[in-house]
């Protein structure tokens, strides 16, 4: 490993999303050491050792690597972190919880590793990238109202930024007002009835790892009269492209996201007419349990 590059050189990554940039930034041969539920990129699986889970960590393994800083997410880990540190570990807890955090996230990590050039351009074309998805969304002649399920029971809707990737690819949350809560406690449903209520035309479903079933979502007492029930218009977006708070989400999860929507306007009477003239645009915080 090259003595002269600046910044940290044994780098664990608590979670996906700081080895899913360090890749994107030809940064990976830093990381001694990953999450056991990274999924991206593939290959970091095959050429790190899984150190850790989210809430729990093999603290004596990840030791063994001699990292010299270790990046995690959120409270959630805090437990961890402080073990660490303990033993003498530099430690760098992020919070993003919004999709201009996770732009800032990639940059300020970018600069901890000393290439804040590259990961300023790598932003920007995430960035570039979901302003053209936000264009084309404006040709719709309808914006769909969309709930997301992040849980089923209790039912859990959506974490802040993809209460604002939907916005971005042309939906509007159902429940805005969940995804502004700090913790997921605030984003239980108590009433599943209000679903049936606020009467969502689609409703997307990514059970945190667990597989989505649109027909036990359908069997739900009342939820028949729901416009995406009865339209059919239920569908996965599976977990690791949608609620990791990283490239992932910025990418292959708005863009499955937008895809669903542009799916739906198609099947609108008149799908060709003029576009609406007015967009809602909100802006979301929000915690992970």
């Amino acid at each position: 490993m090259s003595r002269h590059r600046s910044g940290p050189q044994r780098i664990v990554c608590l979670t996906e999303e700081p080895t899913e940039v360090l890749y994107a930034l030809g940064e990976e041969d830093r990381i001694v050491g990953i999450s056991g539920f990274t999924v991206r990129p593939p290959r970091a699986r095959k050429d790190k050792p899984k150190v850790s889970a989210f809430t729990s960590a093999k603290i004596g393994e990840i030791l063994k690597l001699e990292p010299d800083f270790v990046v995690g997410f959120s409270d959630i880990q805090a437990d961890i972190a402080a073990e660490l540190i303990r033993h003498g570990v530099e430690v760098w807890i992020a919070n993003h919880r919004s999709v201009p955090g996770i732009l800032d996230y990639i940059e300020r990590l970018g600069a901890l590793v000393g290439v804040s050039e590259r990961a300023a351009a790598y932003a920007g074309t995430l960035r570039a990238g979901l302003e053209r998805i936000e264009r084309d969304a404006a040709s719709l002649a309808r914006r769909p109202r969309v709930y997301f399920e992040e849980w089923d029971d209790p039912q859990i809707s959506g974490i802040g930024w993809v209460s604002e990737l939907i916005g971005i690819a042309g939906g509007d949350d159902v429940f805005p007002e969940c995804a502004a809560s700090s913790l997921a406690k605030g984003r239980i449903l108590a009433d599943p009835g209000e679903v049936i209520r606020r009467a969502p035309d689609i409703i997307l479903g990514s059970w945190c790892g667990k597989k989505f079933r649109p027909e036990k979502v359908a069997a739900r007492p009342g939820w028949e009269l729901i416009p995406a029930v009865r339209d059919g218009q239920l569908h996965e977006v599976k977990s690791p492209i949608i609620l990791q708070p990283g490239p992932a989400a910025l990418t292959d999860g708005v863009n499955e996201i937008a895809r669903i929507i542009r799916a739906w306007a198609m099947q609108l009477p008149n799908a060709n007419t003029t576009p609406q003239s007015s967009r809602s645009r909100r802006s979301h915080r929000c915690a992970l349990r």
